[in-house]
C-alpha cells in the first residue's frame, strides 16, 4: 500500500481522501439511525449526525468529481 501511495497521482489522491469522507458520511448515517431508534430518550446525547453525514457526503462527492477527469486520464 505504501508503494501505491508513492506512485500515486494528485488525482488518485484526492479520489481516496473523496472515499474516505463517504466513508466517515455512511458511519454517520448508521449513527443517526442507531439513535433514532433508541427506546429510551434520555439515553441518546447529543451529536450532530446529520450535519455531520451531510458535510462528509458532500465533501466526499466533490472531491470524487474534482478527481474523475485526472484519473481517467492518468
Amino acid at each position: 500500500m505504501k508503494a501505491f501511495l508513492t506512485f500515486a497521482s494528485e488525482a488518485e489522491i484526492v479520489a481516496l481522501w473523496g472515499a474516505a469522507s463517504l466513508i466517515v458520511a455512511l458511519a454517520a448515517l448508521a449513527m443517526e439511525r442507531r439513535r433514532m431508534k433508541r427506546t429510551s430518550i434520555d439515553k441518546v446525547g447529543w451529536m450532530p449526525w446529520t450535519g455531520l453525514f451531510l458535510t462528509f457526503a458532500v465533501l466526499g462527492g466533490a472531491l470524487l468529481v474534482v478527481s474523475i477527469p485526472g484519473v481517467i486520464r492518468g
